[in-house]
């Protein structure tokens, strides 16, 4: 399973680049401002930077909703580094789009996907990535999970190359049953990976360990 980190913060990705097990970063125009970055020239020299920083796929989201505006934004972006992914919308042109991008070669993740039909949708467009939102799903009383869990299957059945990237992940729960399910992906935020570290028994332990060799030491 891949690890991306679903964020614009540089010191955030800098740190998970350091720990050693990032694989990627998702972003979007949301988590733009809230890091203070607006503007054209601002953003793209945001996505170079991040680009910079990390050794894999890094998404970067379209704003037009058209199809023409979408290729050409699409191509603006990729243009910018080779790890960007072109993040396009679960939109009747977003779908047309991906398969253009698909043509000539240009990673896409096709995002807002909420139901299975979305995603195979977006796998014979030729989606390099399909992200479900787990935890928007959740908040409206559906089961997120199990749409991962749907796609994983569907994509295996025909032996579809689009990675499923379970997005909208909260918490170390959801993380975990979407590497069971077979998810190829999470994009969370960091405190979501860095709550994997975290068990009260290894606490317990190694306190332990650190006393028993403070008593042999003394």
């Amino acid at each position: 399973m891949k690890f991306f980190l679903d964020t614009a913060n540089i010191a955030e990705i800098r740190e998970a680049v350091e720990l050693g097990v990032l694989d990627g970063v998702t972003t979007n125009p949301s988590l733009m401002a809230k890091e203070g970055v607006r503007g054209v020239d601002s953003v793209l020299g945001h996505y170079r930077h991040i680009c910079e920083l990390v050794d894999g796929d890094v998404s970067a989201e379209v704003i037009a909703t058209d199809y023409n505006g979408i290729i050409r934004e699409g191509e603006v972006l990729a243009d910018l580094h080779p790890n960007i992914v072109v993040k396009v919308p679960m939109i009747r042109d977003g779908v047309k789009a991906i398969r253009y991008f698909s043509d000539k070669g240009i990673k896409t993740n096709c995002t807002l996907v909420f139901s299975a039909g979305q995603a195979l949708l977006a796998a014979k467009a030729g989606a390099t990535y399909v992200s479900p939102f787990v935890g928007r799903l959740d908040d409206i009383g559906a089961d997120g999970l199990q749409l991962i869990e749907q796609i994983v299957q569907i994509y295996g059945n025909y032996g579809y190359e689009t990675q499923v990237l379970a997005a909208s992940v909260r918490h170390v729960p959801h993380l975990i049953q979407c590497a069971e399910i077979g998810a190829d992906v999470v994009t969370c935020p960091l405190s979501v990976i860095l709550g994997l570290l975290n068990h009260p028994l290894t606490e317990k332990g190694l306190a332990t360990f650190l006393a028993d060799h403070a008593k042999v030491n003394a």
